[in-house]
């Protein structure tokens, strides 16, 4: 980008604070935003700004802010308080995310018959994890009963993680084909992709929380170079899996959850960076993913892939939520309010990515139109449905609240992205 791209995006972002209080509690939501000014001023606009796939900046961006995403979704959640309140984000993650990637991969097949097996479950996958900041009042909105918010909370923290494996795995059996390769390839492609990955943040994670507990106890370390060392844990833990030819995004996302339980105490700098520079990394990413993915891709609207992108926000997500919540007691609103709000974001585009990256899978420019379009869909969808929907269920809650209500049992608040 040259000098005069950087001056009108910086405007833009100064621009967007001035006015971001006040748009909290419009329909209007920052990605929904950022997204919008990309297309305008993006190759899909007016052009005004040059950012191109070619140039690296989307790529460099897009890993950056996955890394960074990962590794803070995973050190946000205590797993000790977790395993004390289980119930709702297992069934979403251990019933409902499989779910909605078998329904996703069915749907796909019908959907866009030229596709393969393999191609149909990568994209299922892609769209599979969720990204809760898409529309913020739905899990800050305090109306709404704090298990409800919690389950979605959890949920959107750790499925972005646990779909990296199936995700590499998917995407190697795309481009490759299981029966091209034998089964001691396999073997060792888990090995290294997951192995490497999941050994190398566990120990990277837990020896540097142990490292920094125990010299902040000491009083050693400034308060400054707590926030920025444990972020040196995550990219290191990144940077050396890679090395090792281990899925580096697999490290760092381990390396969160192995710090969390060895350094619980000195969190809390981390949640105050994601609030704040990690938000401004990720709304940076949907003004990027405007301006050179999704511009771009306007063209390539069909009405398969227009289908597919709304069944996947709505029908699949709804119905694999359903099934996962059957036996929980919750009454229907709240089955509802839990299915819809499965918003697709950062985490599909960033995966996405990987599509683009694979020269072997020649079905990759049109999977990839899928994942922007089920985005573009959703940023917009659950945008101007948050504030509105979680106000209407905040409103049913309080009317038919219940001590014996499932909705209404309390649990321990984690922190939201």
């Amino acid at each position: 980008m040259a000098f005069p791209d950087v001056a009108l995006l910086s405007g833009f972002v100064l621009a967007y604070a001035l006015v971001s209080r006040r748009l909290e509690s419009t329909p209007i939501t920052g990605p929904m935003v950022f997204v919008g000014f990309g297309l305008i001023v993006g190759s899909g606009g007016f052009d005004l700004v040059e950012i191109g796939m070619e140039e690296g900046a989307v790529r460099t961006l897009a890993e950056a802010t996955l890394v960074l995403l990962l590794f803070t979704d995973a050190i946000r959640i205590d797993l000790g308080r977790l395993r004390r309140q289980l119930e709702l984000p297992a069934r979403l993650l251990g019933i409902g995310l499989p779910l909605t990637v078998m329904a996703g991969t069915a749907v796909a097949l019908v959907v866009f018959p030229d596709i393969g097996l393999w191609e149909a479950a990568l994209l299922a996958a892609i769209l599979a994890p969720t990204d809760a900041a898409l529309g913020r009042a739905v899990v800050a909105n305090p109306r709404v009963p704090i298990r409800v918010r919690q389950a979605l909370n959890v949920e959107s923290g750790l499925n972005d993680g646990l779909m990296l494996p199936v995700i590499t795995l998917f995407l190697a059996l795309a481009a490759v084909g299981i029966d091209l390769e034998t089964p001691e390839f396999w073997a060792e492609f888990v090995a290294e992709q997951v192995g490497f990955g999941l050994l190398v943040g566990a120990v990277g994670g837990y020896v540097g929380g142990r490292l920094i507990r125990e010299f902040a106890g000491r009083n050693w370390m400034d308060g400054a170079f707590r926030q920025l060392a444990t972020l040196a844990v995550g990219v290191g833990a990144f940077a050396a899996a890679e090395s090792v030819d281990g899925n580096g995004f697999v490290a760092a996302f381990v390396a969160g959850l192995a710090f969390g339980a060895a350094a619980r105490d000195y969190c809390r700098g981390v949640y105050d960076f994601a609030e704040d520079q990690g938000e401004l990394l990720a709304l940076l990413t949907f003004l990027f993913f405007g301006a050179a993915l999704a511009g771009p891709a306007l063209d390539a609207l069909s009405w398969q892939i227009g289908l597919y992108a709304l069944l996947s926000l709505s029908v699949v997500r709804i119905t694999s939520v359903a099934i996962s919540l059957a036996g929980t007691r919750l009454k229907a609103p709240s089955v509802a309010y839990l299915g819809w709000f499965g918003p697709r974001g950062l985490a599909s585009i960033l995966f996405g990515l990987f599509i683009l990256e694979e020269a072997a899978l020649p079905v990759s420019a049109e999977l990839f139109d899928v994942v922007i379009w089920t985005v573009l869909a959703s940023v917009v969808l659950h945008g101007v449905t948050s504030v509105w929907l979680s106000e209407r269920y905040a409103g049913w809650f309080s009317t038919h609240r219940r001590e014996h209500m499932q909705e209404a049992q309390t649990v321990d608040e984690m922190p939201t992205r």
